[in-house]
């Protein structure tokens, strides 16, 4: 795994999110009390003079680790977050995790018909997964939330906030170049907080965080940002592979990403 320039990477993002806030009329982010963001939230209160200026939104399904829900506490307070925290359900649906996929969608889509807003920062990254690759800077979704993926329009001259055709609203992707040993750097360059989930307790933690039902622990030594950083160096797992959705066929996992599942 490369480690590239943070400061790139860094200014890279804020006029991405500074472009967001300007061109559209109503953004939120959403935030899930991972690393990464969480590191999207960092990137936005110095983008904007140390105040995260739009709301954050958990979509909460209400089996988040106990870890999870006091960090998103502790920190919604420390940094003086708009917090919305929308209810999911759990229910079977076509992924075959009742706990996420269209489940957590359908409670976004209502919230935004409630709110608004028409515009989403979103802290997914291009080296999470082939399908997220795929992904632009600014991606529109319509109506129903669907993402034409095999007909972007491609982003040149620094075009990054083009809406298009679409009448529905937009993802905005700031962190969309990092990789995971550049989340990991920042976070520590800029002393981010972060969930201790991470860190490992009896010789296991989390690499990637989502809920009790579908996410497992790796084996792990690393017991702070330096160890964890070492670690990623030489690893040879792939950063989700506890997280069972991900373990799904490419084409279940582009089919949900097309129909504008979480």
């Amino acid at each position: 795994m490369i480690k590239q320039d943070l400061n790139e990477l860094e200014e890279r993002s804020i006029f991405i999110m500074r472009e967001a806030k300007s061109k559209f009329k109503n953004v939120a982010a959403l935030w899930s009390m991972g690393k990464d963001s969480t590191t999207m939230l960092a990137l936005a209160r110095k983008a904007f003079l140390g105040k995260v200026p739009f709301p954050v939104i958990h979509i909460d399904n209400g089996i988040d680790f106990p870890e999870t829900y006091a960090f998103r506490e502790y920190l919604a307070k420390k940094w003086n977050l708009d917090l919305i925290v929308a209810k999911s359900q759990i229910k079977p649906e076509m992924s075959g995790f009742a706990c996420c996929g269209e489940n957590k969608t359908v409670a976004l889509k209502k919230l935004m018909a409630e709110r608004g807003f028409d515009a989403l920062i979103v802290s997914i990254r291009r080296d999470e997964h082939g399908i997220r690759a795929k992904e632009r800077y600014v991606s529109p979704r319509d109506t129903d939330f669907k993402w034409d993926y095999k007909n972007q329009r491609a982003e040149m001259w620094d075009d990054y906030a083009s809406k298009g055709d679409t009448k529905g609203h937009v993802r905005v992707h700031p962190l969309l170049d990092f990789n995971e040993i550049d989340i990991w750097s920042y976070i520590k360059k800029e002393k981010v907080p972060i969930n201790p989930l991470y860190y490992s307790r009896n010789g296991y933690r989390y690499r990637s965080l989502g809920c009790t039902h579908c996410t497992s622990k790796v084996r792990s030594s690393a017991k702070s940002i330096d160890d964890i950083i070492s670690e990623l160096e030489t690893t040879e797992t792939e950063e989700r592979a506890g997280r069972d959705q991900d373990k799904e066929k490419a084409y279940v996992m582009e089919r949900l990403r097309s129909l504008g599942y979480m």
